[in-house]
Protein backbone atom coordinates (compact mmCIF):
# COMPACT_ATOMS: atom_id res chain seq x y z
CA UNK A 1 0.00 0.00 0.00
CA UNK A 2 1.41 3.47 -1.28
CA UNK A 3 1.96 5.56 1.78
CA UNK A 4 4.02 8.27 -0.01
CA UNK A 5 2.86 10.40 -2.95
CA UNK A 6 4.09 8.69 -6.29
CA UNK A 7 3.04 8.30 -9.45
CA UNK A 8 -0.75 6.40 -9.22
CA UNK A 9 -1.18 6.89 -6.00
CA UNK A 10 -4.18 8.50 -4.69
CA UNK A 11 -3.85 11.61 -2.89
CA UNK A 12 -6.25 13.52 -0.85
CA UNK A 13 -5.04 17.07 0.35
CA UNK A 14 -6.07 21.07 1.45
CA UNK A 15 -4.74 23.86 0.40
CA UNK A 16 -4.85 27.46 0.84
CA UNK A 17 -3.32 30.55 -0.46
CA UNK A 18 -1.50 33.73 1.01
CA UNK A 19 -0.94 36.46 -0.17
CA UNK A 20 3.05 37.00 0.22
CA UNK A 21 2.94 40.95 0.52
CA UNK A 22 -0.18 40.98 2.85
CA UNK A 23 -0.32 37.83 4.59
CA UNK A 24 -4.19 37.40 3.85
CA UNK A 25 -6.01 34.33 3.04
CA UNK A 26 -6.74 35.00 -0.81
CA UNK A 27 -8.48 31.17 -1.25
CA UNK A 28 -9.23 28.24 1.46
CA UNK A 29 -9.84 24.72 0.13
CA UNK A 30 -10.83 22.86 2.99
CA UNK A 31 -12.78 19.73 1.66
CA UNK A 32 -10.56 17.64 0.54
CA UNK A 33 -9.17 17.35 -2.88
CA UNK A 34 -8.96 14.24 -4.43
CA UNK A 35 -6.92 13.03 -7.33
CA UNK A 36 -4.42 10.71 -8.72
CA UNK A 37 -0.77 12.02 -8.73
CA UNK A 38 0.93 11.97 -12.13
CA UNK A 39 -2.26 11.52 -14.21
CA UNK A 40 -4.11 14.57 -13.53
CA UNK A 41 -2.57 18.24 -13.00
CA UNK A 42 -4.53 19.57 -10.20
CA UNK A 43 -2.36 22.30 -9.66
CA UNK A 44 0.76 24.24 -10.53
CA UNK A 45 3.38 22.00 -11.61
CA UNK A 46 5.96 23.47 -9.23
CA UNK A 47 3.41 22.22 -6.37
CA UNK A 48 2.74 18.83 -7.61
CA UNK A 49 6.59 18.54 -7.74
CA UNK A 50 6.68 19.42 -3.88
CA UNK A 51 4.10 16.88 -3.27
CA UNK A 52 6.26 14.09 -4.73
CA UNK A 53 7.65 11.70 -1.31
CA UNK A 54 5.20 13.58 1.37
CA UNK A 55 3.01 11.04 3.55
CA UNK A 56 -0.36 11.69 5.04
CA UNK A 57 0.45 14.51 8.12
CA UNK A 58 2.82 16.46 6.06
CA UNK A 59 2.52 20.17 5.15
CA UNK A 60 4.32 21.79 2.27
CA UNK A 61 4.55 25.32 1.53
CA UNK A 62 5.02 26.48 -2.02
CA UNK A 63 6.03 30.34 -3.46
CA UNK A 64 4.18 30.74 -6.81
CA UNK A 65 4.52 34.29 -8.94
CA UNK A 66 1.45 34.40 -10.72
CA UNK A 67 2.76 36.44 -13.38
CA UNK A 68 4.14 33.06 -15.03
CA UNK A 69 0.89 31.16 -14.23
CA UNK A 70 -2.16 34.38 -15.50
CA UNK A 71 0.20 37.06 -17.08
CA UNK A 72 0.48 40.84 -16.65
CA UNK A 73 -2.60 43.00 -15.65
CA UNK A 74 -4.39 44.04 -18.41
CA UNK A 75 -6.52 47.06 -18.06
CA UNK A 76 -8.70 47.03 -21.21
CA UNK A 77 -10.22 43.98 -19.25
CA UNK A 78 -11.47 46.49 -17.11
CA UNK A 79 -15.27 48.29 -17.67
CA UNK A 80 -17.27 50.39 -15.24
CA UNK A 81 -20.91 51.27 -16.76
CA UNK A 82 -23.80 52.75 -14.74
CA UNK A 83 -25.37 50.64 -12.26
CA UNK A 84 -28.56 51.17 -14.24
CA UNK A 85 -27.45 49.10 -17.58
CA UNK A 86 -26.53 46.29 -15.60
CA UNK A 87 -29.48 43.42 -14.63
CA UNK A 88 -30.42 42.95 -11.05
CA UNK A 89 -28.92 39.35 -10.75
CA UNK A 90 -25.39 40.12 -11.21
CA UNK A 91 -25.54 43.72 -8.87
CA UNK A 92 -22.97 42.03 -6.19
CA UNK A 93 -18.88 42.44 -5.57
CA UNK A 94 -17.62 38.81 -6.29
CA UNK A 95 -20.10 37.76 -8.56
CA UNK A 96 -18.77 35.68 -11.64
CA UNK A 97 -20.05 36.62 -15.22
CA UNK A 98 -19.44 34.62 -18.16
CA UNK A 99 -19.28 37.11 -21.04
CA UNK A 100 -19.07 36.19 -24.89
CA UNK A 101 -17.44 38.29 -28.22
CA UNK A 102 -18.60 38.60 -30.93
CA UNK A 103 -16.47 35.70 -32.38
CA UNK A 104 -17.99 33.69 -30.10
CA UNK A 105 -15.17 33.95 -27.72
CA UNK A 106 -16.32 33.19 -23.97
CA UNK A 107 -14.40 35.46 -21.28
CA UNK A 108 -15.09 35.18 -17.43
CA UNK A 109 -15.54 38.65 -15.78
CA UNK A 110 -15.44 39.46 -12.11
CA UNK A 111 -17.40 42.30 -10.25
CA UNK A 112 -14.81 44.00 -8.42
CA UNK A 113 -16.24 47.20 -7.62
CA UNK A 114 -20.08 48.65 -6.88
CA UNK A 115 -21.49 51.78 -5.67
CA UNK A 116 -25.06 53.87 -6.49
CA UNK A 117 -24.44 54.90 -9.34
CA UNK A 118 -21.67 52.62 -11.00
CA UNK A 119 -20.34 48.85 -11.68
CA UNK A 120 -16.85 47.74 -12.29
CA UNK A 121 -15.71 44.56 -13.88
CA UNK A 122 -13.02 42.80 -14.23
CA UNK A 123 -11.38 39.73 -16.80
CA UNK A 124 -8.01 39.22 -15.21
CA UNK A 125 -7.68 36.63 -13.07
CA UNK A 126 -7.81 37.69 -9.41
CA UNK A 127 -4.32 36.20 -9.14
CA UNK A 128 -2.48 37.99 -11.85
CA UNK A 129 1.15 39.48 -11.42
CA UNK A 130 0.57 38.40 -7.14
CA UNK A 131 3.34 36.25 -5.17
CA UNK A 132 1.56 33.91 -3.39
CA UNK A 133 2.01 30.72 -0.85
CA UNK A 134 0.66 27.60 -1.64
CA UNK A 135 0.22 25.95 1.70
CA UNK A 136 -1.02 22.23 1.62
CA UNK A 137 -1.81 19.31 4.01
CA UNK A 138 -1.52 16.36 2.50
CA UNK A 139 -4.57 13.90 4.13
CA UNK A 140 -4.17 10.48 3.17
CA UNK A 141 -2.03 9.04 0.44
CA UNK A 142 -2.85 5.15 -1.00
CA UNK A 143 -2.72 3.27 -4.45
CA UNK A 144 -5.14 4.37 -7.08
CA UNK A 145 -7.81 1.76 -8.44
CA UNK A 146 -7.33 1.47 -12.46
CA UNK A 147 -10.92 2.77 -12.59
CA UNK A 148 -8.80 5.82 -10.58
CA UNK A 149 -6.09 6.10 -12.35
CA UNK A 150 -8.28 6.10 -16.42
CA UNK A 151 -10.26 9.13 -14.62
CA UNK A 152 -7.70 11.07 -12.80
CA UNK A 153 -9.03 10.84 -9.84
CA UNK A 154 -12.09 9.04 -7.67
CA UNK A 155 -14.61 7.41 -9.30
CA UNK A 156 -18.44 7.73 -7.64
CA UNK A 157 -19.06 4.20 -6.87
CA UNK A 158 -23.24 5.02 -5.69
CA UNK A 159 -24.25 4.28 -2.50
CA UNK A 160 -23.15 0.68 -0.77
CA UNK A 161 -26.92 -0.86 -0.79
CA UNK A 162 -25.95 -3.98 1.11
CA UNK A 163 -26.64 -6.31 -1.98
CA UNK A 164 -29.26 -5.15 -2.99
CA UNK A 165 -29.85 -5.52 -6.76
CA UNK A 166 -28.49 -1.96 -8.57
CA UNK A 167 -31.16 -2.72 -11.52
CA UNK A 168 -34.53 -2.17 -12.21
CA UNK A 169 -36.45 -5.42 -11.51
Amino acid sequence: MKQTIEDNAFVELTYRIVDQKTGDVLTTVEFPLGYVHGSQAVLDPRVMAELEGKKPGDRISVPIDCTDLYGTRDESLVFTDAIENVPDEYREVGMRILMQNDQGQTKSFLVTRMDDKTLTIDGNHPLCERQVVFELEVLSVREATDEEIMAGGQVDRGPDLGGLPTQPI
